[in-house]
């Protein structure tokens, strides 16, 4: 009897692990979302925005939230830039959730594409997503192979992507194939998003519940309240999302080059070329032709040349205000790589710039301030001030006139005098020529 009650216990505590163990997996395998960053994107797909989301995901990481909410509402972007932002996304350990809105925005093109990949996606009524065939800034793509392997590959890499997230792969293709376009309902009714949203308040009732795959494995969520926590892109990003625009950066260079055109047509001033390369160089890294902390130290190495440049040329502030916009947009453009894990601080940034600003206008004042009193008074006068008597060069016969060598702060000139001093002597000086004095 013993025996068996023994064997009897053992069953019992090996069946009480092995609950325990179920619904501690089954706990673990939870996602519990009260702290949500949101993240807005409201422009073109620029390598701008790929290091504002990039810089978003640190910083939920670093204040743990739980997810990261992405507003979109863009007309497309660079596949390349794109294809970063998905890996981006699939490499989280974080809920991603995009939310195409508000009324009236879309997820087009690269929108669409970077939307397959969210863990989940949401629409808001009267929003439409889709149309993400691959174009150039001219057309669609002429030749044939090349539009066949580009479209085929984004087709495929959308559909494994919809499919993943268990949504209509079929549709999502379309939207690369055949330019397919979807708004809020139709969307919702084929199974390409997940839910239309249309207040923010209502996210965590959506979220509630839900099954998302996520790095391989399937997590429930659990929502009950959520705080949100909004990160916008600061002024550096800003400046660049609007040069790494293709037709602004394109505008750039021809200003540009029909600056240096100028300079070279009428050498000399410098204004025009050096306005011109400041143009250039924020065309290069819109481009990205040149890697960006090249172009940033490019930006301020031009500054500096500006405000030397300043001092030689009559420009009226023209090369100073460049120089110094060149400073501020270079700074703001440093240390923005994926890799980079310091930033130049924009107190610091503001800081030094203030700085030179209030020197430059300082020295600008007494510029002006003596350029009024051109013509108004003589440099260097010697009126009224005392001289001392160095040596007696001559006398007239008759006494009458006498010339002096005499020394005024530290200068040494020629005096006549009616009068006749011995060496040492102090004389005030009456008159002022050229070349003399008379005391």
């Amino acid at each position: 009897m013993r025996i068996k009650s023994m064997k009897t216990y053992q069953i019992l505590l090996i069946l009480t692990i092995s609950l325990l163990t179920f619904f501690k997996d089954a706990k673990a395998s939870d996602i519990h979302i009260e702290e949500v960053l949101e993240l807005s994107i409201n422009s073109p797909i620029t390598p701008a925005t790929f290091n504002y989301i990039e810089q978003g995901f640190n910083r939920a990481t670093k204040q743990k939230s739980d997810a990261i909410l992405i507003k979109m509402n863009t007309p497309g972007g660079l596949v390349s830039t794109t294809k970063e932002i998905l890996t981006l996304i699939g490499n989280s350990d974080k809920p991603v959730i995009i939310w195409v809105s508000p009324e009236g925005a879309s997820a087009t093109s690269a929108g669409a594409i970077i939307s397959s990949a969210a863990h989940v996606l949401l629409m808001s009524d009267g929003t439409n997503i889709g149309a993400a065939t691959p174009i150039q800034m001219s057309g669609n793509i002429e030749q044939s192979d090349l539009r066949s392997k580009s479209v085929n590959d984004l087709k495929a890499l959308v559909q494994s992507l919809a499919q993943t997230r268990g949504r209509n792969a079929t549709l999502f293709g379309d939207m690369i194939e055949k330019a397919s376009s979807f708004e809020a309902n139709v969307a919702k009714e084929k199974k390409l998003i997940d839910e239309i949203l249309n207040k923010k308040s209502q996210l965590s009732k959506v979220l509630d519940q839900r099954v998302i795959h996520i790095l391989g494995e399937d997590r429930k969520i659990v929502s009950k309240n959520i705080n949100f926590t909004s990160y916008e892109m600061d002024l550096g990003q800003k400046l660049l999302n609007i040069f790494a625009n293709p037709n602004t950066a394109y505008i750039l260079f021809l200003i540009g080059a029909a600056l240096i055109y100028l300079e070279f047509q009428a050498p000399g001033g410098f204004i025009a070329g050096s306005l011109g390369a400041f143009a250039l160089l924020l065309a290069a890294i819109g481009f990205q032709v040149l890697p960006l902390n090249f172009g940033a130290m490019g930006l301020i190495i031009l500054a500096f040349v500006l405000f030397i440049i300043e001092i030689y040329i009559t420009s009226y502030g023209i090369l100073s205000l460049a120089g110094l916009g060149s400073f501020i947009t270079g700074s703001l453009f440093l240390l923005r790589t994926d890799d980079s894990y310091i930033v130049v601080s924009q107190t610091l940034i503001y800081s030094a710039a203030g700085a030179i600003s209030f020197f430059l206008l300082l020295v600008g004042y007494y510029l002006v301030k003596d350029h009024k009193n051109i013509g108004q008074t003589k440099f260097n006068n010697q009126v009224g001030e005392e001289a001392t008597i160095l040596a007696i060069l001559s006398e007239s016969e008759d006494g009458s006139n006498f010339k002096y060598q005499v020394k005024i702060h530290g200068e040494v000139w020629n005096l006549e005098s009616s009068k006749k001093y011995d060496i040492g002597e102090s004389v005030e000086v009456l008159e002022q020529t050229e070349l003399s004095l008379k005391g």
